[in-house]
């Protein structure tokens, strides 16, 4: 799959840009603050329905404008061209249409056009707290297998619902505050359950693919291990639940359940967070979401949009020159503010500035 052509209308920094886009490499070039990760940005959007920045929809819409629009066309490995359509607004609901049909839902749009998305924030993967680490999880899950979304979005509601009604409850168990968290609670239970088997399932799949894409990228043999073992899994989740009422109630809050779940991260046995080095965090992280990149190739058949958004800059030159090596086939984008390695070869060079497209000059782009 590869994206043929992207045209942003109101978007960010963005007032008006086209840009034709071919298979192979291609080098966005700028310097800092010109639009570069806005154009990846779209482009993921399509792919996942958010920002790979974790921002709202309002942030991500021009200034002084009520509405961005982003439209790409998207070539599948059989010939199949699909036009793609999205409408943000900044009050009310976002509009998607695909081939100018309007989706019904605008998660109906996941799976139609996938990207894996390499960013200098990826670190966090390693350092930060668990939740970065849970929407890992759950977004591989979602591109592995775009149907689970509805799963999980509908356990969010249920642990929204449950929290509303322990805050309800101002501390006091009463018959009625019981009756309805029973109610809640068998919903609870069965979704986190069902989502904890998911997420399991995934670290035990993707766990031997970390350890073979950071030893392609450190060049060395590095024993590497993720864990995800919560404690509710091994009394399940209902008698968790059961265990912790009187502590959710007097917490207003869910105390335990997939939503405080960790994966713990491990190079050479110690905890990459606080033992690692910056540089093989960094590298860690790019294995983990190289791992995902390979798992959704092989799920979905073809392989993802590769978008390295000023990735190379954060790296040494030997594991950028091993991350680029072992490219997976496909289209890839990568963003820069300076000049590219020699193994990147890009096959082309599009110049960002001020937010438009400059005009290929013919200059010849030197690489380091």
């Amino acid at each position: 799959m590869i994206i043929q052509h992207l045209e942003l209308t109101n978007f960010r920094n963005y007032a008006s840009a086209t840009i034709s886009l071919t298979n192979g490499v291609t080098a966005i070039v700028g310097n800092n603050g010109q639009g570069k990760t806005n154009l990846t940005e779209a482009l993921s959007f399509l792919a996942t329905l958010k920002s790979f920045r974790g921002v709202p929809n309002e942030a991500m819409i021009r200034t002084g404008s009520n509405s961005a629009i982003i439209r790409a066309t998207v070539v599948h490995d059989d010939g199949r061209e699909v036009l793609i359509e999205a409408e943000l607004a900044r009050v009310g609901r976002n509009k998607v249409q695909v081939n100018r049909q309007k989706l019904a839902r605008t998660k109906d749009l996941l799976g139609v056009m996938r990207t894996t998305v390499f960013s200098p924030e990826d670190l966090d993967l390693v350092k930060d707290s668990p939740g970065v680490r849970r929407q890992f999880l759950d977004d591989a899950l979602v591109a592995i297998t775009p149907t689970i979304d509805a799963m999980i979005s509908e356990f969010e509601r249920v642990l929204k619902q449950r929290n509303a009604l322990l805050k309800q409850s101002n501390g006091r168990l009463t018959n009625d505050i019981a009756t309805t968290l029973d109610v809640w609670d068998e919903k609870f239970a069965a979704l986190g359950t069902e989502l904890g088997e998911h997420r399991a399932r995934l670290v035990a799949t993707i766990s031997p693919e970390v350890s073979r894409a950071y030893e392609e990228l450190a060049e060395k043999e590095t024993p590497i291990a993720m864990i995800y073992e919560p404690e509710w899994r091994r009394n399940g989740l209902a008698s968790e639940l059961a265990s912790h009422r009187n502590d959710d109630i007097r917490r207003g809050s869910s105390t335990v359940g997939p939503h405080r779940d960790d994966v713990d991260l491990l190079i050479n046995g110690l905890a990459a967070r606080s033992h690692a080095s910056q540089g093989e965090q960094r590298t860690l992280a790019l294995a983990m979401r190289l791992a995902v990149h390979r798992l959704v190739t092989e799920a979905a058949g073809s392989s993802p949009v590769l978008i390295l958004d000023d990735v190379l800059s954060e790296l040494d030159p030997q594991r950028s020159a091993a991350l680029l090596r072992h490219f997976p086939v496909g289209q890839v984008l990568i963003t820069t503010a300076g000049l590219l390695p020699a193994a990147a070869h890009p096959d082309r060079i599009v110049h960002i500035a001020a937010g438009a497209i400059v005009p290929d000059t013919g200059a010849e782009y030197t690489s380091l």
